[in-house]
């Protein structure tokens, strides 16, 4: 793992939070994003080496509405950069983490990303991105 990618933080409303996020940071948010494919809007803040990426539901079945309703709003996941998504895919299995999906998904700002189980990695879900390549 290279660095940690983002810190993904799921909000009941992007417009509320980018606001807070704007003031928080002292920046403005960068991108707005929809990934379809998980029900999400996402929003991005850059940090110097890292990001923040805020999670808006965009229905009721979405897993951030799930999240937020046993939850409450607040740190989702952890995501780790990675040179190699499908080795480290591969090397975490054969470490005995669960992988939540069998290839990588196509996600928000240009990456691919898959997830570890919360049970098999101490009740943190951790992601791991790859930029995608042309």
């Amino acid at each position: 793992m290279l660095k940690i990618e983002h810190i993904g933080i799921a909000v009941k409303s992007l417009e509320h939070s980018n606001e807070l996020f704007s003031k928080l940071f002292g920046k403005t948010h960068y991108k707005v994003e929809g990934v379809e494919s998980e029900g999400v809007k996402t929003s991005f803040f850059a940090l110097k080496d890292s990001k923040i990426e805020l999670l808006e539901a965009t229905g009721e079945d979405s897993p951030i509405a799930k999240f937020i309703e046993k939850k409450g709003e607040g740190i989702h996941h952890i995501a780790f950069e990675v040179a190699d998504i499908n080795a480290e895919m591969s090397r975490l299995r054969d470490q005995g983490f669960k992988v939540l999906n069998e290839t990588p998904k196509k996600g928000a700002d240009n990456k691919l990303v898959c997830f570890l189980h919360p049970k098999s990695s101490n009740g943190v879900l951790v992601g791991l991105c790859q930029e995608i390549r042309d």
